[in-house]
């Protein structure tokens, strides 16, 4: 028998008939949404939406500035710019910050605590006040600039000086504790890392209470010289002091005799980048302090075997057509009252507005 037979009693499905009309069986469904349904895709949509709004406040909203760290030290300059604008200190393929920025030399200002006047004071001189105006100096100049200071168990001065960072943006700080019979070690700190954060050919330390040509500095630094292990400074000699009750006191005078070795006066003196390195890679412990600082860093130039550069114009009492650093030598070992002298030397022409040393001069 053939599977599928022609007269077949099968019916046909109704809706092979034509005689007969389709009917429903059942009444169509409305188009109209359950209340049920409709509440709850209203709730999704709140919040949706609200989880949308909060995301996007949550980006617009202050965040705290990225800090360039180099171990606990923080450049707060450079972290203001890698926030606002990173092509300024960029490379030239605008590729935004390098990791060690590469400078002719880099400016410690060594300042503290109960010095805000003397900052307040350079920053109407020859210091810029604001970050775009330490920028312009620094390109025009090829020197960074930034006060250097350490930390204080004082809350009440580390607040106050969170309140200069976030106006200013011009320190470098230092995980040492502020002390003045300190100054040794915040010496040594300040030189590994700021050859941490800097590519430099230079490094300089300077007081926060002397008058500075940074145009003129930019000259003296860029002179050829036959030396890479070099000490810039003014050169001295003198006394040592044994007497406790006097300010110089040293304590390890036994060590060196009736009169100091050659070494630069304190308030400002300059480290070739070899120095540095050679400093940066000591061990803490491995190198002596002595009670002054800069009898301190002398004493490791001869041990490196450094050439000692003489320059008066660095320690000038008056500013001369020649004069780099000005301060009251030998009266005071920086200016005298400095938060006024700075202002009074800044009026003076040719301490401000006298034209930038040629290259050639010495």
């Amino acid at each position: 028998m053939p599977l599928f037979s022609p007269r077949s009693s099968a019916p046909l499905p109704s809706f092979y008939s034509s005689s007969k009309t389709l009917k429903p069986s059942k009444p169509f469904l409305t188009t109209r949404t359950p209340l049920p349904i409709l509440v709850f895709s209203l709730l999704c949509l709140f919040i949706g939406l609200t989880g949308t709004l909060f995301a996007i406040s949550a980006i617009r909203r202050h965040q705290p500035l990225p800090v360039f760290r180099c171990g606990k030290s923080e450049d707060t300059f450079r972290a203001f710019y890698s926030s606002s604008d990173p092509r300024k200190l960029g490379d030239d393929h605008n590729q935004g910050l390098v990791d060690r920025p590469k400078l002719l030399g880099f400016v410690g200002i060594q300042t503290g605590f109960d010095s805000d006047d003397r900052r307040a004071a350079l920053r109407t001189t020859w210091f810029p006040s604001d970050p775009d105006g330490l920028l312009r100096l620094e390109q025009a100049t090829g020197l960074g600039f930034r006060f250097v200071i350490g930390k204080s168990k004082d809350v009440k001065k580390m607040a106050k000086l969170e309140k200069e960072i976030e106006k200013y943006r011009d320190f470098m700080l230092i995980d040492i504790e502020e002390e003045y019979y300190k100054l040794p070690y915040k010496t040594l700190a300040f030189f590994k890392e700021a050859f941490k954060l800097f590519e430099a050919d230079y490094y300089v330390k300077a007081d926060d209470d002397i008058y500075l040509r940074p145009d003129r500095l930019a000259t003296l630094l860029a002179k050829e010289r036959s030396h890479s292990m070099t000490y810039i400074g003014c050169m001295k000699k003198g006394p040592v002091i044994t007497d406790p009750k006097l300010k110089w006191f040293e304590k390890s005078g036994h060590l060196i005799g009736n009169e100091y070795f050659l070494h630069a006066y304190g308030p400002i003196y300059v480290l070739s980048a070899e120095v540095v390195a050679s400093i940066a890679a000591a061990r803490n412990n491995s190198l002596r302090m002595f009670n002054n600082e800069d009898v301190t860093i002398g004493s490791w130039m001869l041990a490196m075997n450094v050439h000692h550069e003489d320059n008066r114009a660095i320690c000038d009492p008056r500013c001369t057509p020649t004069s780099i650093a000005v301060w009251d030598i030998p009266k005071c070992s920086g200016l005298c009252n400095p938060a006024r002298r700075l202002k009074d030397l800044h009026k003076i022409g040719m301490c401000s507005k006298s034209p930038t040393l040629p290259p050639d001069d010495r």
